[in-house]
């Protein structure tokens, strides 16, 4: 890929369930993606797929038993219909976010109707304390009957809404201690002729699995460019040592075998300098030879500010580096956060302070 003119650059934001009360509210939304757009902003990620439960009509989820409710606006509107609609009229792009990949909440419907779709640690155990509180499970992305639930869902959507792509982020993955459930270990002795190794580990164990999640990444984005050619197939994992190392996902294969047609790396650093360095590894350097990238930037967890300079400073660095930028999330651009929303918007305006082109895909003749 030719490099970037200054004209052409990621500015992107997610929009979480934190941000549930500007989605469903229309006057919220509205005043949202004129915020967004006024401030040059060119892509949102809004969330579609969170808890075990899917944030836009869904017969697929309907069909398996998950989910027999649609959440839809305070004034009765489809949420991810009218987020696109009134992103595209102000000339942003839209890929809804898949934030939960394969991982799911160990009461949810999901986890309890499905629970032969679900994998397991050495010790028997399925469930795993998630970072931000509660017992979660994974789905064996292994299983075809799992396969088969995450493709169609996706197929459904992009069929169904006026979407620009679809994005995973570190969720798309498996954690390194899952793997040893019957089925995957009968697999793996199919294959290899070996027991798993006890060791979660060791590099050759790794490597298998790595390869399985990279094999269903080959075959689910094939599927989609089938049903829609010009569909964005958006990754934002973590950086690529722990990626691969710590959540057997291979991010650096995806990208080099072109089934990757955007990186965002989410790299949550509080120290300026560590963040510096994870945007020139060598990982980095070379997906953005080949697609749009871009470094995620963390403006504020709830009960976890961060202040507006620091921000400046990523987005500068972010820039010498020739990348893009998308931000988690949307309530802690400006709203949620320890100086003045009037200040903080003032700062985006003069870092935005003319409209970007998001950088060009050209999908593969």
């Amino acid at each position: 890929m030719a490099r970037r003119s200054p004209a052409e650059e990621i500015r992107g934001v997610w929009v979480t369930t934190n941000d549930m009360d500007v989605m469903v509210d229309q006057p919220k939304l509205d005043n949202a993606m004129n915020q967004l757009a006024e401030l040059n902003f060119n892509t949102l990620y809004p969330v579609v797929w969170n808890g075990g439960y899917t944030l836009f009509d869904s017969g697929i989820a309907q069909r398996a038993g998950i989910q027999h409710f649609v959440r839809r606006g305070i004034q009765g509107y489809d949420i991810l219909e009218e987020l696109t609609t009134q992103a595209h009229g102000r000339g942003m792009s839209v890929i809804p976010w898949f934030e939960f990949g394969f991982m799911a909440p160990a009461t949810s419907e999901l986890a309890t109707i499905h629970s032969d779709w679900l994998t397991e640690k050495r010790n028997g155990s399925r469930t795993d304390t998630h970072r931000d509180g509660g017992d979660m499970v994974w789905l064996n992305p292994y299983k075809p009957e799992v396969q088969q639930f995450i493709t169609h869902m996706l197929l459904e959507l992009i069929s169904r809404y006026d979407v620009d792509g679809v994005q995973f982020d570190d969720h798309f993955i498996l954690p390194v201690e899952f793997g040893y459930d019957s089925y995957t270990r009968q697999l793996y002795k199919a294959e290899t002729g070996k027991n798993v190794p006890n060791d979660p580990h060791n590099p050759g164990w790794v490597k298998w699995r790595a390869d399985k999640l990279s094999a269903f990444v080959k075959t689910l984005n094939a599927d989609l460019k089938a049903r829609r050619r010009n569909i964005i197939f958006s990754v934002a994992p973590n950086p690529y040592d722990f990626a691969y190392k710590g959540q057997l996902q291979d991010w650096l294969t995806w990208v080099r075998q072109g089934w990757v047609d955007e990186l965002i790396v989410q790299i949550y650093r509080n120290n300026l300098g560590d963040f510096r360095h994870q945007l020139y590894t060598p990982a980095m350097r070379e997906a953005q030879q080949k697609i749009p990238t871009a470094a995620g930037i963390l403006t504020g967890l709830r009960n976890i500010p961060v202040r507006i300079n620091l921000i400046e400073s990523k987005v500068r660095a972010a820039r010498t580096a020739g990348l893009g930028m998308t931000f988690f999330f949307y309530e802690s651009l400006w709203e949620d956060a320890p100086e003045p929303p009037e200040t903080r918007q003032a700062s985006f305006r003069q870092m935005f302070a003319q409209p970007a082109q998001r950088s060009t895909y050209q999908p593969a003749a």
